[in-house]
């Protein structure tokens, strides 16, 4: 398998680099500047090289830097923004404050015939983000690119394949990034893109036959896109060996825990087991009003009613979760500093007894894991299942939980999922729900006047969910949503719209 690596300097757009990398069919790993040596890079048999990004100035003694000798391996690289400075710098040429000449958001590009720009027009728009820049190129190299402000925004040394970029190719705002990155991998790094889905499915069965034999596997299937896949993919490689415990704790979607327990019947047979547990939850919540509080409490009992399921079904000594490569890098389980903490990563729970981790999924990424499950046979309504938390709409639900309260936000939210479908609005939100508030506001129905409770709808558009802008949606889809949602869910008087961008705000509201 061919494998590139990204070196990540700090730089925000890590994960995008890796996903627009595999993207092209071309197994990408993002590994820390100082987690990775020049004898690690040649014995796993990375084919190339990309520096991110980063916040600092490769000319404070305290910035990250890379020994000079990753440089020399005869493996192409490509430095991006503080790549681009690094590489010039460690090779001996000069880095410095652009003053005036920062440049920010979409500038206007040109470049001069190189591999590098094959198939790009002579003069084009990037995305920039520094207040450095190269000044001087190391000897051997050549500019290959400028703007108005910046006449070094990209070098090449074709003799060695090392070749940079001031601006970020894998942000959506460079017109031809795309292209820049697949000139990279295939006209300088020869590679062929062999990182198939079909071929992943079969090497993953293979190896979890062979490193497991005849153990039984116990996976807490939560119905989302990533265990649910890794529970079919799981199936596949053990059969009935593989014991999905579902824990339904009585706050997801409406019909949602219903959908879950037939799609996997269907599938699993005895291997599905679903533990009605809302009563339990519900009585554990009841007064609380601390989001995270709530999320402890949750965490807490699913844990619990999960190792009491596990007892029932006697020895089992393989733990397999639905962890997908961004919550690994997030977590700073791959050396990288961490961004949030993931209930799935970081080793096994100290009350469970298991000899073996299994994650299946620990290198894909979302889109990668969607196609995984279209391929195994899961129903489009499941793999492209809205994000949705953990905790439930227990993080949807502000002020203390109650059934009832439950029961509102699921018509509510089962309202505007249904109207932004019907008018196709799934094409123009990445994600979408409601929120219950604990505001009540004075209504009128019919001759009478009523106080009642409000709900906030939500919907973004993102790449990632690292940073989201909220959709600009019809007012027609907002007019027909608002009134089913008061007209049919009983104590709703108001909705309101969220207009609030990922930052300042969060996606979740709790």
């Amino acid at each position: 398998m061919e494998k590139v690596l990204v070196i990540d300097f700090g730089g925000q757009y890590n994960l995008l680099i890796a996903r627009k990398v595999r993207s092209e069919h071309v197994c990408a790993e993002i590994k820390p500047y100082d987690k990775i040596s020049c004898e690690e890079i040649l014995s796993e048999g990375y084919k190339g090289i990309i520096f991110t990004g980063g916040p600092n100035s490769v000319y404070d003694e305290e910035s990250p830097h890379i020994d000079k000798k990753v440089l020399e391996l005869g493996i192409p690289v490509l430095g991006i923004c503080y790549g681009h400075q690094l590489m010039a710098y460690t090779l001996g040429g000069e880095v410095g404050d652009a003053g005036n000449g920062s440049e920010y958001g979409k500038i206007e590009v040109s470049h001069k015939g190189n591999v590098l720009f094959d198939e790009i027009p002579e003069e084009s728009i990037c995305w920039m983000s520094h207040t450095d820049q190269v000044i001087g190129i190391p000897e051997g190299f050549e500019v290959t690119a400028s703007t108005k402000n910046c006449k070094i925004a990209a070098t090449a040394n074709d003799e060695k394949k090392l070749y940079s970029v001031q601006f970020h190719p894998e942000v959506t705002h460079t017109q031809f990034g795309q292209q820049v990155l697949r000139n990279f991998l295939f006209k300088v790094c020869g590679l062929s893109g062999d990182w198939k889905m079909e071929s992943f499915i079969e090497s993953s069965v293979e190896r979890i036959k062979r490193e497991l034999g005849d153990r039984e596997v116990l996976l807490a299937l939560s119905g989302g896109v990533d265990s649910s896949v890794a529970a079919l993919l799981l199936h596949k490689a053990v059969g009935e060996r593989l014991h999905c415990v579902f824990v339904d704790h009585g706050l997801m979607r409406k019909n949602e825990a219903d959908m879950v327990e037939k799609i996997f019947t269907e599938r699993l047979g005895k291997s599905f087991v679903r533990a009605n547990a809302a009563e339990l939850f519900l009585e554990k919540l009841s007064g609380v009003e601390d989001p995270e509080t709530k999320r402890k409490i949750i965490g807490k009992e699913f844990i619990e009613v999960f190792e009491k399921e596990a007892e029932k079904l006697g020895e089992v000594t393989v733990l397999a979760q639905g962890t997908i490569y961004p919550d690994i890098v997030e977590s700073g389980k791959n050396g990288s500093a961490v961004i949030k903490s993931h209930h799935n990563v970081g080793g096994l729970p100290s009350n469970l007894k298991f000899e073996i981790l299994e994650e299946p999924l620990k290198f894909l990424f979302k889109d990668e894991v969607r196609e995984v499950g279209l391929k195994l046979g899961l129903p489009e309504e499941l793999v492209y299942r809205q994000p949705f938390p953990g905790p439930g709409l227990a993080v949807r639900i502000l002020g203390p939980i109650t059934k009832e309260k439950i029961e509102i936000l699921q018509e509510a939210d089962a309202i505007f999922r249904e109207e932004m479908k019907n008018f196709g609005g799934d094409k123009l939100s990445n994600q979408y729900f409601a929120v219950l508030t604990d505001v009540r506001s004075v209504g009128v129905m019919g001759d009478a006047r009523t106080y009642g409770r409000t709900v906030v709808l939500r919907a973004v558009t993102t790449d990632d969910f690292m940073t989201a802008d909220w959709t600009r949606l019809p007012f027609e889809v907002l007019e027909k949503a608002s009134n089913r949602i008061t007209n049919e869910v009983r104590g709703i008087t108001r909705v309101v719209y969220d207009i609030t961008s990922k930052p300042p705000a969060t996606v979740e509201w709790l």
